[in-house]
C-alpha cells in the first residue's frame, strides 16, 4: 500500500480536495455525517473525471473508425495468408504501423483512470485506518468514519473482520451483503457494457485479433472485478459502479448515433433513418446528414448495409445526394442533364421488322 501511495501521491491530495468540495454542497443538504453526502461526493468526482476524461473518448472513437477502415485490407490478409498464422500476424501489424492505428486504443479511458482510482482507494483505506489525508481531517475524518451507505461504512469491505466493521459502527452482515451486492452489480454492468459492444458494434464480416481480444476481455474482466471487489472498501466499489454506469451509457449512445459500419448497430440505425427520411421526405439533423454523406461518398465500397439503404431509397423513387440530403430521382436525373450541358441523347433509329427490312424502299419520284 505504501508504494502504490507513493506513486499515486500526486494525485491524491487533489482527489481529496475535490470529494471535501463536493462533501460542503451535500452535507449543506443531507447533513455532513450522511452516507448520502459522502457517496454522492464519490459520484460526483466521477462524473467530473469522466467529463474531462470525453476527450480521450473522442480520441478512442476515431481510433476505432480507423480499424474500421482498415477491415478490407485485413480480410484480404486473412485470406492471403490464411494457411500461415504467423505471417497474417506480421502482416497485421506492418498495416497497423503504416496506418499509425493502434488496437489497444479502447484501453485508454481505462488507464487514464487509474490514477484517480488508486488515489481514491488509498484516501478510503486511510479513513478507515483512522488515518488523516490530504484534505480530510479532524472533523472530516471523523464525519467520513461514520458515514454509512445503505448501513455499511464508507470504508468498511468485504473481508472485514467483524471486529473491523463493529469499530465503524456496523455488522458483518450489513457490509457483506452491501458488497456482495455492488460487486455483482459492477461486474455485471462490465460484461453488459462489453457484450453490447461485441454484439451490435463490432463488424463481424472480418475476423480480426483485435475482435479476438475484446472477446477474451468481455469475460476477463469481470471476473477481474469480481475478485478484486472483495478488497475494495465501499467507497471504491461506488467509484466503480459509477464509472461502469457511465461508460454503458455513453456507448448505448454512441452506438445508437454513430453505429460501426458494417455492424449490426449499423444495419437498425439506417432502418430507423428509413423510416425517418419516409416521415420528413429529407434528412432533418446535421448529424443524419453527415453519415448519409458518408455512405454516397463511398460508392462501390459500401457494405452490406449501406447498399441495403441506398436501394431501399431508390424504392422509394429518392436519391441520396453528396450533402446527405434526399431528393426525387427525377429530380436527381434533371439534375444530371444540366451538369452535363443540356447536351440531348441521340435518338436510336426506329426498330424495324424482319419483313420491312427485306421489302425495298421505293424511291421517292423525280420532280
Amino acid at each position: 500500500m505504501d508504494t502504490i501511495a507513493s506513486l499515486f501521491s500526486f494525485i491524491t491530495t487533489p482527489v481529496s480536495w475535490v470529494i471535501v468540495q463536493f462533501h460542503s454542497l451535500y452535507g449543506a443538504i443531507f447533513g455532513a455525517n450522511s452516507g448520502w453526502a459522502w457517496g454522492l461526493s464519490i459520484v460526483s468526482l466521477v462524473v467530473l473525471i469522466r467529463i474531462c476524461l470525453i476527450p480521450l473518448f473522442v480520441k478512442q472513437i476515431k481510433a476505432t473508425r480507423g480499424m474500421q477502415a482498415l477491415q478490407p485490407k485485413m480480410k484480404a490478409i486473412q485470406e492471403r495468408y490464411k494457411n500461415d498464422k504467423q505471417r497474417q500476424s506480421e502482416e497485421m501489424m506492418k498495416l497497423y504501423k503504416e496506418t499509425g492505428t493502434n488496437p489497444l486504443s479502447s484501453c485508454l479511458p481505462i488507464l487514464a483512470q487509474s490514477p484517480f482510482f488508486f488515489a481514491l482507494y488509498h484516501v478510503l483505506a486511510s479513513i478507515a485506518n483512522g488515518e488523516e489525508i490530504g484534505y480530510i481531517d479532524g472533523p472530516l475524518l471523523a464525519s467520513a468514519r461514520e458515514a454509512h451507505i445503505f448501513g455499511a461504512p464508507l470504508a468498511s469491505k468485504f473481508t472485514d473482520s467483524a471486529a473491523e466493521v463493529a469499530a465503524l459502527g456496523a455488522s458483518i452482515t450489513d457490509v457483506r451483503i452491501v458488497t456482495a451486492v455492488m460487486i455483482v452489480l459492477m461486474s455485471l454492468s462490465q460484461f453488459y457494457t462489453q457484450r453490447q459492444l461485441m454484439q451490435k458494434n463490432v463488424d463481424l464480416s472480418v475476423k480480426t485479433p483485435f475482435m479476438q481480444q475484446q472477446k477474451m476481455l468481455m469475460y476477463i474482466f469481470p471476473v477481474i472485478f469480481a475478485v478484486m471487489g472483495i478488497n475494495f472498501p465501499v467507497g471504491v466499489l461506488v467509484y466503480w459502479l459509477t464509472t461502469n454506469v457511465w461508460t454503458m451509457g455513453q456507448q448505448m449512445y454512441v452506438i445508437n448515433q454513430n453505429p460501426t459500419p458494417g455492424s449490426k448497430a449499423q444495419d437498425q440505425y439506417l432502418t430507423r433513418l428509413l423510416k425517418h427520411i419516409g416521415s420528413h421526405g429529407d434528412v432533418k439533423g446535421r448529424s443524419k446528414k453527415k453519415i448519409v454523406a458518408a455512405i454516397v461518398a463511398k460508392g462501390p465500397d459500401r457494405n452490406d448495409n449501406e447498399r441495403k439503404f441506398i436501394t431501399a431509397l431508390t424504392k422509394q423513387g429518392l436519391a441520396a445526394q453528396p450533402d446527405g440530403s434526399v431528393i426525387k430521382s427525377s429530380e436527381a436525373t434533371a439534375d444530371s442533364d444540366a451538369a452535363s450541358g443540356g447536351v440531348a441523347k441521340r435518338q436510336q433509329p426506329k426498330r424495324q421488322s424482319k419483313s420491312q427490312r427485306q421489302t425495298p424502299s421505293k424511291p421517292s419520284p423525280k420532280k
